[in-house]
This record gives C-alpha cells, structure tokens and sequence, in this order.
C-alpha cells in the first residue's frame, strides 16, 4: 500500500495514515484504508489503533472534487472511505483512534468509526464541508449526532467550525486526551490492555449495543439475547467462569 502502513505487534494492529503533508484523503488512500480494515479481521489481531501525523487527517483530496467539476460533471461517484469506514465499524474488537493535528471532514469520520477517539492536547476535530459548499459524505451527519447529540452535531456541521481537545472532551467526542508526544503512546498501552480481555465477548457486546441502538425494546432484546448465546459458547467464557470459581486471573485467549 503506498498511503497506509499496517504493522502488528503481538494482538495489537496499527494503521497509520502516511499521505504527506496532512494526510488529505483520496479515493486510492480510501482504498488503502479498506484493505488495512479488511486485514485486521484476522482473529489474532484483537484489537486497532487507526493513526496519522503531525495530522490524523485533514479531509478530503479537494484536487479531486475540482477535477469532477473541471471535468464537466457535477455528480460525485461513491466515496470510498464511506465504506472503510463501514469496516472499520465493522470489526468485532476495540478499536481506537489516536488523533495528531487536524481530523477534518473526512478525518473526522474516520474517526468517528472507532469505538474510542483520544486526542493530543493541541488537536482539532471538526465537520467544514459546509464551507465548501457541501456536506459531509461518510458518517458526518450520522454518527456525530449519534455520539455526541442531534443539537450539537447540528451546530457543527452548520458553522464548520473546528473544535479543540478540551471542548471535544467535554461533549463526548473524545475520550481522553493526551500531551502530543504522550498520545500514541497511550493509545497503544490500551489497545494492549484491551487485547488480553475477552475478544469475541467485546465484538458481541459491541454488535448489540450498535444494532440494539434505536430500536423498540423487544427487538433489542432479542439482538442482545442472541449476542448473549454467542459469548456463552466460547472457550474464553469457560476460562472466565473457572478463574471466577478457582479466585484467580483469568487467561482470555480471545476465542
């Protein structure tokens, strides 16, 4: 891949953006994107930190907007990193985003496709497709509003204002923040720390949260009783019940 690097250690998967000089995002780095998602699927990878820097990222390739319009065409063809971003989601463990820089537009929902968001200390997060004339294209205008409020997400999406650590923490987008030269560093601790705990149990857990999320109560409660069943049939739901008995730690071995 020539804009991402996946690299792993141990259970834990690092992707990091590596478009210079601020990560804007194309089709192709998109699509990058999506293969590095589609690789951490694998089993031993339990948990994902997705990065970039010194910027996360700071939106779209608007090279490429100006090309469809100098092109005579006004209809944009699907953007690819709505289905990253569908993968990425998608992936049954944790997952974090640690965010340098600029997350803007793009990567912002990028972002916003990570179980938990931390951010350096000097970063800023914000929706500015407005500015341009446009709207955000892959999760702007859903998954903010689902994460941090319809109001909220409202306002931002309509000023395209950027938003600092401190705010962002303070309204549920981020999680933790951190000093720049500490925040990777955090983030991997955890993604670790997250790779020893039950796998298949967290990805249970995080598909009945997302699918239970809106819908009436007995419909939720079947996809949570489903989910249930599936944690309840694995080795490590064995392991986590005999350390329980036996007054020890227990051993998950995400399977």
């Amino acid at each position: 891949m020539e804009f991402v690097d996946l690299s792993v250690d141990g259970a834990v998967a690092l992707v990091r953006l590596d478009r210079p000089p601020v990560n804007a995002l194309s089709n192709q780095m998109a699509g990058e994107l999506e293969t590095a998602f589609t690789e951490c699927r694998d089993q031993a990878i339990r948990s994902v930190v997705v990065t970039g820097q010194p910027h996360f990222a700071a939106g779209a390739d608007i090279k490429g907007f100006k090309q469809t319009f100098d092109s005579g065409s006004r209809e944009r063809t699907a953007w690819a990193l709505a289905e990253a971003i569908e993968v990425l989601e998608g992936l049954a463990k944790p997952t974090i985003a640690a965010v340098h820089g600029y997350a803007l537009g793009g990567g912002c929902e990028l972002s916003l496709g990570c179980d938990f968001r931390y951010m350096a200390t000097d970063a800023k997060i914000g929706q500015p497709e407005i500015l341009l004339g446009i709207i955000p294209g892959a999760g702007g205008t859903q998954r903010l509003q689902r994460l941090i409020g319809f109001q909220r997400a409202k306002e931002l999406v309509f000023t395209g204002r950027q938003v600092g650590a401190e705010e962002a923490l303070e309204f549920g987008y981020a999680d933790k923040i951190a000093p720049p030269e500490e925040l990777l560093d955090l983030a991997l601790a955890d993604a670790a720390d997250w790779a020893t705990k039950p796998t298949v149990a967290l990805g249970a857990a995080k598909r009945a949260l997302a699918e239970g999320r809106g819908r009436p109560l007995d419909e939720a409660m079947r996809i949570e009783q489903e989910a249930f069943q599936e944690s309840f049939a694995t080795d490590d739901a064995v392991e986590g019940v005999t350390a329980f008995v036996e007054k020890r730690e227990p051993g998950f071995k995400g399977s």
